[in-house]
């Protein structure tokens, strides 16, 4: 994706076009790979991009919007592959090349069919297979169908801060920062006003391919929040349309989201949403909302001692936006661009502990783009306040487990992780803290600035 900023072009380059090569050159047909995301992330154009680049040839079946006339030819040619493939060449006026041409099938969780005639279509060995998918595995889009085993998953996110970095034709800070992260050194108040500057713009942008490209052409945040907007009610159309039998449920706990992360206590409380709701009612929403890749879920691990996953507790747990810039955006959705407090607070640096959320949201974002499940650690002890212990999050790190905090300005004391780091000694491993100032280690416990989330 490319656009124009002052005459010249910018490239939204995509690292997971480097994993699509990887499985072209180690699958050899022997696999489908399924692309999955949410809504407007660029799975449908990578997919394009890739196709175009890599291939003699490539179809791309859109099953949004299907054809009558291919919809027949799926229903009705699948037992004859000759004829399947003649009909769709023609259909797409697009010449097909054994083990040169790939078949794209988008938005394949609107048509199970497709997804269920890939383990044919990839035993034939002809040619390469990608679907791309949101809301994949709900039941719906999953009912009365085989899931295939030669299907491979590959899950597609927000741009990341470098990747907003290089459409902002910066390729030379990201390996610095690496190199700094690597060896605990700072990289000097300069340079590290310069990267929070420009993280600050990742923040409020966000990292949805339309949002960056409109910021990118104009420089010009309303640009950038028009476009969050259409996105965010384009979820809102896919609640109503697809969250079949608890669709108030889904908007309720979207709709709260940002009130939720408002509070200094970010656990998700049911009850501000109805009084008298209980987890199990309400276990589908939430998923749906995961699935969807709309929302992180964060869950609280119990006994880091025994594992994080062994000890989760599904009944306490936090839920992030995937995409920091749609929360911003989200939080102050009625109104104006030029309205919302969010942009003036987070350029200006004046964060207060409300739109602190921002700083949580976003460390939330780059973990789980590095692959981790959210969890965190919570402890309440009425009757004595020094058993009390609230990390913001826990990661797995060589068999032992890192507790990071969160601060949205400068260092301030840790006494949770310190109580924590006392408590669970023998899983024990690097201790942090994100925070707006540069890398510092100090009483054992690593410092980092917000941005460097994405090496953790």
């Amino acid at each position: 994706m490319c656009c124009k900023d002052g005459g010249a072009q910018v490239i939204l380059k995509r690292k997971i076009y480097d994993e699509l090569l990887q499985w072209k050159n180690t699958s050899y047909g022997n696999s489908a790979l399924l692309l999955s995301g949410a809504r407007r992330v660029g799975k449908s154009y990578i997919c394009r991009q890739f196709g175009e680049a890599e291939y003699k040839s490539m179809i791309l079946i859109d099953f949004s919007n299907i054809p009558d006339m291919v919809k027949a030819i799926f229903e009705n040619d699948r037992s004859d592959l000759d004829i399947f493939f003649a009909k769709i060449s023609a259909y797409y006026n697009t010449i097909l090349y054994k083990r040169q041409s790939l078949i794209v099938f988008d938005e394949v969780q609107l048509y199970p069919m497709a997804r269920q005639l890939l383990k044919h279509l990839v035993a034939d060995g002809r040619y390469d297979y990608i679907e791309t998918g949101s809301l994949i595995s709900i039941k719906q889009n999953v009912k009365d169908i085989l899931i295939p085993s030669e299907e491979e998953e590959l899950g597609m996110y927000p741009l990341d801060f470098e990747e907003f970095l290089w459409a902002m034709g910066n390729e030379s800070t990201f390996p610095f920062l690496r190199q700094c992260y690597e060896k605990t050194t700072p990289l000097g108040q300069a340079l590290h006003h310069k990267v929070m500057n420009d993280f600050r713009q990742y923040m409020l942008v966000g990292g949805m391919p339309q949002a960056v490209k409109a910021y990118m052409e104009e420089k010009d945040f309303g640009a950038a929040d028009k476009e969050k907007k259409s996105i965010l009610k384009l979820y809102r159309n896919d609640i109503t349309k697809y969250a079949a039998g608890y669709k108030g449920k889904v908007t309720a706990i979207f709709d709260a989201l940002p009130g939720q992360l408002s509070k200094k206590e970010k656990k998700y409380r049911l009850s501000s949403v109805d009084k008298n709701a209980r987890i199990r009612d309400y276990e589908n929403a939430f998923m749906w909302l995961a699935d969807g890749m709309i929302a992180n879920p964060c869950f609280n691990a119990t006994d880091p001692n025994v594992g994080l996953a062994l000890s989760l507790d599904h009944s306490t747990h936090k839920l992030y936006m995937a995409d920091t810039g749609l929360l911003v955006t989200h939080t102050f959705g009625d109104r104006k661009y030029t309205d919302n407090a969010l942009y003036r607070a987070i350029l200006l640096d004046k964060l207060n502990i409300n739109e602190g959320m921002l700083t949580e949201n976003i460390v939330a974002q780059m973990l789980r783009r590095n692959g981790h499940r959210l969890f965190f650690y919570s402890r309440n002890d009425p009757r004595s306040r020094a058993n009390t212990i609230e990390i913001d999050f826990l990661i797995s790190n060589n068999r032992k487990i890192c507790p990071i905090e969160v601060k949205s300005s400068a260092y301030k004391p840790h006494s949770s992780l310190d109580k924590f780091r006392h408590k669970f000694p023998r899983t024990l491993g690097e201790s942090y803290i994100l925070y707006t100032k540069d890398v510092m280690v100090k009483d054992s416990v690593i410092h980092l600035p917000i941005y460097m989330a994405m090496f953790l």
